[in-house]
């Protein structure tokens, strides 16, 4: 892919600063089950007589996705628990970020695992005073696939029906941008022009291929995986449009107020995610038997191995929140104008995860020039 077109896929993330689309944008999920947001399954252990930091306990939201391994994994193997000594985890699932957000902002959520858009969004909508991203959890795991035998090449989209999980959500915006890169015409209101955008639920989706009312999706995983069992090819891996072949896909975010209230508690999670991280990317196999079993409880069934396998291969799991890659999504999205230029500086507070990686020997992380003074 030529370099010229690598800031197409970095605009995943800025469509959720759109005040339009606050209610219905889709954040981070990808492909969620789950219909209940309160977390019944997942309940880890107290330590008997494990001593209890300044917080009775942390209400940590996420989605039941691959994308958001960290949480599952974290949770499912007691390490983000065991950080936290006799103050406990209370779990939350969700299916969409701005419910996520909405949580937040109401106290039902301290800390989160969202996708760039919520996060952009949510702190947008507030002037800067909900949350902040206080790290990074996942990276990649965005697909454009198709069916092979209406698409070969990048040419034969033209004139195509092609999914996005929703109006505005980040792959959405992702695709709308690299479409106006190839030189083609759509309304990003109704999706109509030289290819047709379709916005599907990432649940139906592949329902939708399979009937033919689709010919293809920009999706992340494991919904491209799917499509893929189901016969379709993978044209394009968004991974190729970004130097390095990484942007962020999922952050680790906290309510402003419980970071100030609770110090010790947001530093004992992040130690938890380190962890975590460093188990994942340690025990590849075991974490993602892990992360399939997590995902069995929430949503009582578990991915297949041909679902499983290859979407697990596209994500990278990383304490780095890839800062610089979410002011150049805010940027093109204002460029696009479709975001009235959002003011993020200070949405990233990374002192509590450059303190925990200095500590366990780690290399620092970087906001990008938008950390809090």
């Amino acid at each position: 892919m030529p370099a010229s077109r690598t800031p197409a896929g970095r605009r995943l993330a800025a469509a959720a600063a759109l005040p339009l689309l606050a209610v219905v944008l889709s954040a981070c999920g990808y492909g969620s089950d789950a219909d209940s947001d309160k977390d019944d399954t997942a309940k880890p252990a107290v330590s008997p007589g494990a001593k209890k930091l300044s917080a009775d306990s942390v209400k940590i939201g996420y989605f039941p996705n691959l994308t958001h391994a960290t949480a599952l994994v974290g949770i499912q193997e007691g390490f983000i628990q065991k950080e936290l000594g006799g103050t406990k985890v209370s779990p939350a699932t969700f299916n969409a970020g701005p419910s996520e957000i909405e949580a937040l902002n109401a106290g039902s959520v301290d800390i989160g695992f969202i996708g760039p858009s919520p996060a952009v969004n949510g702190y947008a909508a507030t002037q800067g005073k909900s949350l902040r991203i206080i790290g990074g959890s996942a990276s990649g795991g965005v697909e454009l696939v198709v069916n092979p035998k209406k698409i070969t090449s990048v040419a034969d989209l033209k004139g195509k029906k092609i999914a996005t999980p929703q109006l505005g959500n980040t792959q959405d915006v992702a695709f709308l941008n690299w479409i106006a890169e190839q030189g083609w015409k759509v309304d990003a209101q109704s999706g109509k022009g030289d290819v047709s955008v379709v916005r599907t639920d990432n649940k139906i989706t592949p329902d939708a291929y399979k009937s033919g009312a689709i010919d293809g999706a920009w999706v992340p995983e494991p919904t491209a995986s799917k499509l893929v069992s189901e016969g379709a090819k993978v044209l394009l891996d968004e991974r190729d449009l970004w130097p390095d072949k990484k942007f962020v896909i999922t952050n680790i975010i906290v309510s402003q107020s419980f970071l100030k209230e609770h110090p010790d508690v947001v530093e004992a999670v992040l130690r938890g995610t380190v962890a975590t991280n460093k188990w994942i990317n340690a025990n590849e196999d075991k974490a993602k038997a892990s992360a399939n079993e997590a995902l069995k409880k929430l949503s009582g069934k578990a991915l297949p191995p041909e679902v499983i396998d290859p979407a697990w291969k596209t994500i990278q799991i990383t304490d780095d929140p890839l800062a610089a890659t979410l002011q150049t999504e805010a940027d093109h999205a204002v460029k696009a104008g479709l975001l009235k230029k959002p003011e993020l500086k200070g949405i990233y507070d990374l002192k509590p995860l450059n303190k925990v990686l200095g500590a366990d020997g780690g290399t620092e992380v970087a906001d990008a020039g938008l950390g809090v003074k």
